[in-house]
C-alpha cells in the first residue's frame, strides 16, 4: 500500500472512485458540514437560541453537534470512514432536525431571517438526506479508479 488515502479498507485494494454526479455531491456535502460545523463554534450564541427549551445545556449541545458535523466532513473524504460518516451525518441531520422546526416557530425572534427561508429549509434537508446517502456511496465501477 503505497498511499493510504486511495486505498479501500476492503483486502487492500484501490478505492473506486463515484460517478462525476456523487463526487460533486460529495464535495457539497463536505463543504456544508465544514462550513455548518465551523459556525458552531463561530456563532454558538446564535446557534443555541435555536435550541428546543426541552434540551438542557444548548451551548455544549451545539459545540457538540458542530464538532460532530466538522468530524462527519471530514470523515467523507477517507474511502474507509465514508460510509460511515455518511450514516453519522443522516442520523446528526435527523437529529437537528427539531432544531429548525423550533426556528420555524419561533421565527419572530429572527428578524433578519425571512420566514419563507425557514419553511424552505424543511424540505431542502430532504435534498440534504438524499445527497449524504448518495454521495458517501460510490459504487464499484471499474472505469474509475483513484
Amino acid at each position: 500500500m503505497k498511499y493510504l488515502p486511495f486505498v479501500s479498507a476492503e483486502l487492500g485494494e484501490p478505492a473506486r472512485r463515484g460517478t462525476r454526479w456523487q463526487r460533486a455531491a460529495l464535495w457539497f456535502v463536505f463543504a456544508w458540514f465544514l462550513l455548518g460545523g465551523l459556525a458552531h463554534f463561530a456563532f454558538t450564541d446564535l446557534e443555541a437560541r435555536i435550541v428546543p427549551p426541552q434540551v438542557p445545556d444548548a451551548q455544549d449541545v451545539v459545540l457538540i453537534v458542530g464538532f460532530l458535523e466538522l468530524l462527519g466532513a471530514f470523515g467523507l473524504l477517507l474511502p474507509w470512514t465514508r460510509r460511515a460518516a455518511g450514516w453519522g451525518l443522516i442520523l446528526l441531520t435527523l437529529a437537528v432536525t427539531p432544531a429548525n422546526v423550533y426556528m420555524l416557530r419561533i421565527h419572530d425572534q429572527f428578524p433578519n431571517i425571512p420566514v419563507w427561508l425557514l419553511w424552505l429549509r424543511l424540505p431542502l434537508q430532504l435534498v440534504l438526506l438524499v445527497l449524504i446517502g448518495w454521495g458517501s456511496r460510490w459504487r464499484k465501477s471499474a472505469r474509475h479508479w483513484y
